[in-house]
């Protein structure tokens, strides 16, 4: 069941998703090689806490952290880590946050120091294709439009898109209908309404877009050890378009 948002409910998830996008660019005056993504880890559960807000993913199905930090060849869900960051790396920091009873989720990828040209423009063609399938999310189109967006694109600059991880919906739970893939045909899929609010959060692969996961049962890469990126934003859908609830 999709659940309708009210203009005032869709407010209050503007709150959180401000917090949210503040914690982010703190994270980005952060990163640089030596620190540790279990500094990040600890940075944000303390950026929370002194704004009223809490990390959602935290205790999410047993998940033990208040974000996933994905280095390299990680898609998804990686855990934080006290090992050094280093220079030429890249980063994805995930989360989700709580405030007043309702939630944001917002994923950014981060260069660490000088990178490779192939990641550099893997960060940039990932980054594009998230606001392309934002200008997807107007009411009256369907979910494949926003993934078809997404595909056409980045399979175009010569990247594969994750399949096994989608955006959804959320409102008061994290994951709520609709599920939004990030590949496939226009056309098709859930008719976009006035009062949904969806993650958009499209994941780029340098090679194959088939993943494995770690013995810890939550650590997702990609199956030929090549970089991947993610950036994500929380959208409602209005009548006058859509609205970034996580903006930076």
């Amino acid at each position: 069941m999709i659940i309708l948002k009210t203009p005032e409910e869709i407010e209050l998830m503007h709150a959180a998703g401000k917090i949210l996008a503040a914690c982010h660019r703190e994270i980005a005056k952060m990163i640089r090689p030596g620190l540790t993504t279990w500094e990040i880890e600890q940075f944000v559960e303390e950026f929370l806490a002194s704004h009223g807000a809490t990390p959602e993913q935290k205790g999410f199905h047993g998940y033990p952290y208040a974000t996933c930090a994905s280095v390299n060849d990680v898609i998804c869900h990686g855990f934080p880590k006290k090992e050094p960051l280093r220079d030429g790396d890249i980063v994805t920091i995930d989360m989700v946050v709580r405030k007043n009873g309702w939630l944001a989720d917002s994923a950014w990828s981060y260069a660490v120091g000088t990178v490779s040209p192939e990641a550099k423009k893997l960060l940039e063609v990932t980054e594009k294709s998230l606001y392309l399938g934002i200008e997807q999310a107007v009411v009256g189109n369907r979910i494949g439009d926003i993934s078809h967006a997404i595909q056409t694109y980045a399979q175009a600059q010569g990247y594969s898109v994750v399949r096994d991880f989608t955006g959804h919906g959320i409102g008061q739970e994290m994951h709520e209908e609709p599920f939004v893939p990030h590949f496939g045909p226009p056309g098709r899929g859930q008719r976009l309404k006035e009062g949904m609010v969806i993650t958009i959060e499209p994941m780029l692969n340098i090679g194959t877009y088939h993943a494995t996961v770690d013995a810890d049962g939550w650590t997702a890469r990609t199956r030929d050890g090549k970089l991947s990126a993610q950036y994500e934003h929380t959208i409602a859908i209005t009548a006058n378009g859509p609205v970034i609830l996580t903006k930076q």
